[in-house]
């Protein structure tokens, strides 16, 4: 029996504290994995919860159908469960209302974006999801020929134009160096390539708020379903499995109406930047290396590569010594308290979290990841030891027989083969452009 909105629930499951039919939708969210159901969903259900009315979400999912299949026959309802040492805490989430399939329904997506109620069109894409290309402007042709964001809020904001309601704020929550400033541009190029006559609607109507968000979400696997499915009594198909701590840290600049995220925990700040490159260069960092380093060593979850004792200096090291000097960081914001966090986090032995799941797409992720803090040191005159183990991990990654779940995979893979792979990778001309050149 699966999960819907009549099943009772156990007392030990908090179910959502609103009357979910009275919500009108609110935000259409494009990209709805696990992440966002375990993120940005949680905090808008306790934002609804406290008193905010009308901010359902719509889900969109580009291509796939899977998001869709598991969460329409339950009425879009699914259960986070949050794990600690102290044990498994299990709600149900209500936010989301029902998700659309970008590549089945297209106009149903451009109704969703184009509706009155509509006020925040919010996006976890991945980085590839941008469509940029090596130099950081937007792939064109990828992005009028496929199934892309560009293509479907581009037909919703000329709607929403055509029809004289309001422009619509776009809220990145994808792990990307200045995401709000990113998507904007590409928005930007995307419209004056082809809807030229929306790109002043455009910048009068809308904006693009930086964002940081901060969760770790491991992949549900059925295991996790089926002690879903013990407490519940039902089956929950769209089950999602997540740690204790959650930040999200958005630039207030919105264009229109939004839930009062700030009362259940959000920060709308000024400035988003400090915050964001601690989170890309420390624990996004760190996260990388541990799966490229770990998975070299014979490990398969996180909790069991920080455990390492070769590893553990590795990563510690990473974080304070190189990540945390390239910081600016914001007044009161405690780097070496962050990096003692982050610590406790990985080696949280109740969320296995797979290195495997964390090394894909490390062509897209790399760059803001660990090139940059390698750049700011070399200008410096100075070496990082431990991202440079981190790197010829990579590398060796690369050449191992680990499937590479990458949109460059094979150039990365023949980038790799030859004694020169450092050079081909980064160097002038190199695969990865980057300002920092290997010694």
């Amino acid at each position: 029996m699966r999960l819907t909105a009549h099943t009772p629930l156990p007392a030990s499951v908090k179910a959502p504290g609103y009357d979910r039919e009275r919500q009108a939708a609110g935000i259409v969210h494009i990209g709805i994995g696990a992440f966002h159901r375990a993120h940005q969903a949680v905090y808008t259900d306790d934002a609804m919860a406290a008193g905010d009315g009308d901010w359902g979400t719509i889900g969109v999912s580009l291509r796939s159908g899977d998001v869709a299949a598991q969460l329409n026959p339950q009425d879009g309802l699914y259960t986070v469960s949050t794990r600690s040492a102290a044990g498994t805490e299990l709600r149900m989430i209500g936010a989301v209302q029902k998700v659309l399939v970008a590549a089945e329904d297209p106009q149903a997506v451009i109704d969703a974006i184009a509706a009155p109620t509509t006020h925040i069109i919010s996006f976890t894409i991945t980085e590839k999801g941008y469509l940029r290309r090596a130099d950081g402007s937007l792939d064109l042709a990828a992005a009028v020929g496929g199934v892309s964001l560009y293509r479907f809020v581009a037909a919703g904001l000329a709607a929403r134009k055509a029809a004289r309601l309001g422009g619509v704020t776009l809220l990145s929550c994808d792990n990307l160096a200045g995401n709000g400033a990113v998507l904007s541009r590409l928005m930007r190029e995307y419209l004056a390539a082809y809807h030229p006559d929306l790109s002043a609607w455009f910048d009068g109507e809308c904006t693009c708020p930086a964002t940081m968000i901060d969760r770790i979400v491991p992949a549900t696997t059925d295991a996790d379903r089926v002690a879903v499915e013990a407490t519940l009594g039902a089956r929950d198909e769209g089950a999602v499995v997540t740690e204790a701590f959650s930040q999200w840290v958005i630039e207030d600049d919105f264009a229109g109406p939004r839930p009062r995220w700030e009362t259940v925990g959000a920060e709308l700040v000024a400035d988003v930047a400090p915050y964001e490159t601690a989170k890309l260069r420390m624990l996004n960092g760190a996260h990388s290396a541990l799966a490229y380093i770990g998975l070299g060593g014979g490990h398969e979850y996180v909790h069991q590569a920080i455990a390492d004792p070769d590893i553990r200096p590795i990563i510690e090291r990473l974080m304070r010594e190189e990540a945390a000097p390239t910081i600016d960081a914001a007044s009161g914001q405690d780097l070496a308290a962050y990096a003692d966090a982050l610590m406790g986090r990985f080696a949280n032995p109740a969320l296995h979290h797979r290195l495997i799941q964390i090394a894909m797409d490390g062509s897209q992720k790399i760059p803001q990841r660990w090139l940059e803090t390698l750049a700011w040191h070399q200008e410096r005159g100075q070496r990082c030891l431990s991202l440079e183990t981190a790197v010829t991990a990579w590398i060796a990654f690369l050449r191992s027989d680990h499937a590479i779940d990458d949109p460059l995979a094979d150039a990365l893979r023949a980038a790799a083969a030859g004694p020169d792979a450092i050079e081909r990778l980064f160097g002038d001309g190199g695969l990865i452009p980057s300002d920092w050149r290997p010694v």
